[in-house]
């Protein structure tokens, strides 16, 4: 799993080259349709790792009478949201070179 807790990805909106994110893949909706996928699986990874950290404070009490705030888990969660969002992070990912793609259908004519 990468640390994405040191991910140098933009904090607020910027623009990007629509050029440099197109170059790899030579169409505009392909690279978008591969960061998209990629944003969703670093999504997927943080929310896991959150949901892990936050049950470790996790209090068994099943009053609903008795609902207090945990300064731990309200620190996690604060600390989780100071993190890029995942197309940030995807972005800056595939700029740097470092999403793996592949077009099934080139396989399937290489290997005829």
């Amino acid at each position: 799993m990468k640390d994405y807790k040191n991910s140098n990805a933009p904090q607020s909106t910027i623009t990007y080259d629509k050029n440099a994110i197109e170059a790899p893949t030579g169409n505009i909706y392909e690279a978008i349709a591969i960061l998209a996928k990629r944003a969703s699986q670093i999504n997927v990874e943080l929310r896991k790792e959150l949901v892990d950290k936050l049950e470790e404070f996790a209090t068994n009490n099943e009053s609903l009478e008795e609902i207090f705030e945990n300064k731990e888990q309200i620190e996690v969660s604060k600390f989780y949201e100071r993190i890029p969002k995942p197309t940030a992070i995807a972005i800056e990912e595939w700029l740097k070179g470092e999403i793996y793609w592949r077009k099934p259908e080139n396989e399937d004519s290489k290997e005829a």
